[in-house]
């Protein structure tokens, strides 16, 4: 009987079944009569429990640290550790999904991104309607900003598909300074080849069976299957396309991102100061003129191989 409640209960039932006086209760269990007599003024914060509730209904995946990022968001006057307790009590917490260890291997730096447009992540994910049929979602993010730049959803996507795509989106964004990509039948098809020749790109596989070398994009595909492909079933390609469209949507403009210091990636894009052109820390890219600063670069991550032919 360390905590006061348990002493408290201990004095209750002395009183209680053995006709105790409150006085010689405490004095056998040696507890402090003003620490049985104390009752709690802490609000039930009924208000706060079920707004909490309801964030996590919607966020079935968020921990407790962007519930809380949601709670002050919308003017609740509370603490961290505040909503760590009430998370706790009300039982939210997230089943973290069990992953098989790997063994640990010495990486060196590849080429790192300072601004926007500077590394663009590419890859695919994959997932399935409800009537069986198979889909694919073709995900570019941007390695600086963290937003998800264009996630097409189709039941078949080439490399000319891919062409067209990323064609369209340099359009709109400019150039970037790589595309880091893996070694997929698309991307190392001859119109994904004869594509980054005519416009120059920079355009890097990582080594085969080595996915973690992709870490921007499978970080994020992971978010997307986590919040999004597990939390929905698909009737068809329509619905996925819609479904999808509204999630990327809410990922870039809505939802906080915790290496970004819990901003939105737009907001964390709009917030950018406008700079020089920018370059790699190593080796020379073709990007433009960038148009803002990017965010720290760790320098843990493996080399990536430069495409050749």
């Amino acid at each position: 009987m360390v905590t006061p409640a348990a002493r408290r209960n201990a004095v209750a039932h002395a009183v209680e079944v053995h006709g105790l006086s409150e006085r010689r209760a405490c004095a056998i269990i040696s507890a402090d009569r003003s620490s049985v007599r104390y009752r709690s003024v802490r609000p039930d914060d009924a208000a706060l429990r079920a707004r909490l509730h309801e964030l996590a209904d919607q966020r079935r995946r968020f921990g407790y640290r962007r519930l809380h990022v949601l709670l002050r968001q919308e003017g609740h006057a509370v603490n961290r550790k505040k909503t760590q307790r009430l998370y706790r009590e009300e039982g939210l917490a997230v089943r973290r999904r069990k992953s098989r260890r790997r063994i640990a291997v010495a990486r060196t730096p590849i080429p790192l991104p300072d601004g926007p447009n500077s590394r663009w992540s590419v890859d695919f994910v994959h997932d399935q309607l409800a009537c069986g049929r198979r889909f694919r979602v073709l995900n570019i993010i941007d390695d600086v900003t963290k937003e998800c730049l264009a996630a097409v959803v189709d039941t078949s996507l080439s490399g000319k598909r891919v062409v067209r795509e990323m064609t369209a989106l340099i359009e709109r964004r400019g150039k970037p300074g790589v595309i880091v990509s893996d070694n997929g039948t698309e991307f190392t098809s001859t119109a994904v080849l004869k594509f980054t020749q005519e416009q120059k790109l920079d355009w890097r596989y990582i080594a085969p069976g080595k996915p973690t070398q992709n870490a921007f994009a499978e970080s994020f595909q992971g978010r997307m299957r986590d919040e999004c492909l597990n939390e929905h079933l698909f009737f068809s390609i329509r619905h996925a396309r819609a479904i999808i469209a509204g999630w990327v949507h809410d990922y870039n403009t809505a939802r906080p991102h915790s290496s970004l210091g819990y901003q939105t990636p737009a907001a964390y894009a709009e917030a950018l100061r406008p700079q020089r052109p920018s370059t790699l820390r190593h080796g020379e890219s073709s990007a433009p003129m960038a148009v803002a600063y990017g965010a720290g670069a760790r320098n843990f991550h493996p080399a990536i191989p430069v495409a050749t032919g």
